[in-house]
């Protein structure tokens, strides 16, 4: 039993509040716990300049931010330089969407999501992605409406969720005071029919075995599974 009362494999309280903001296309409020995320999509006409003309595909792409007072002490604005956790986060959230997503469908248009951080309580790349997923659905269901797309680009949901070792015993949904004291730390988002889109896991001292690697796959896929049951 965990300091919050949760069991190993048990994730903490997670909510989706839609159209939380009325600007974007789509935009949500997720939470995980104590941490807490605004994700907004918007669509643009046109794709990136660097994208071949006569490519026919659109364009999706991620931002990430912790705003100052989302953490305990405060953090500064990265207004001109942007960290190399930052950029981390922001990449591994876009390619995630670009993998559940046929561009080809939407043609001549970039999909921007915006994740920007209220309240940071460990899992926030995680928590983002998930809400990142929620508000694209919502705008594409917009575009269909608006007969800007023919056809929804959704091949199938994805979500994220973080997992570890602390204590030596593999533990869901890690918070801050568990993600700081982890021996083990992953990030695993999949599919909802299982596939493995990013499977990141570090060891942060002693190398931990195979077998407490298919241990932590095994309890992320679970708590996965319910968190799109939840969209």
């Amino acid at each position: 039993m965990r300091f919050d009362g949760r069991k190993n494999n048990e994730t903490r309280s997670i909510k989706f509040t839609k159209n939380y903001t009325k600007h974007a296309l789509g935009s949500v409020l997720v939470e995980f716990g104590d941490t807490k995320v605004i994700t907004t999509a918007s669509v643009e006409e046109g794709k990136p300049k660097w994208m071949d003309k006569e490519d026919s595909r659109g364009w999706l792409t991620a931002e990430y931010s912790l705003l100052p007072s989302s953490t305990s002490t405060r953090c500064q604005r990265e207004r001109t330089k942007i960290s190399g956790r930052t950029q981390e986060i922001q990449r591994l959230i876009g390619r995630s969407l670009r993998a559940c997503v046929d561009l080809t469908k939407i043609p001549d248009l970039t999909i921007t999501i915006d994740a920007d951080v209220i309240q940071a309580d460990g899992g926030t790349r995680t928590a983002s992605i998930c809400g990142a997923y929620v508000a694209l659905k919502d705008a594409v269901e917009k575009l269909l409406k608006e007969g800007k797309i023919r056809e929804n680009p959704i091949i199938e949901p994805i979500a994220a969720i973080s997992a570890g070792i602390v204590n030596g015993e593999v533990c869901l949904d890690l918070n801050y005071q568990e993600d700081s004291n982890a021996q083990v730390d992953s990030n695993i988002v999949l599919t909802k029919s299982g596939k493995i889109i990013e499977f990141q896991t570090t060891a942060e001292g002693e190398p931990y075995s195979y077998e407490k690697m298919i241990e932590i796959f095994n309890v992320a896929k679970k708590g996965i599974e319910e968190i799109i049951e939840k969209y």
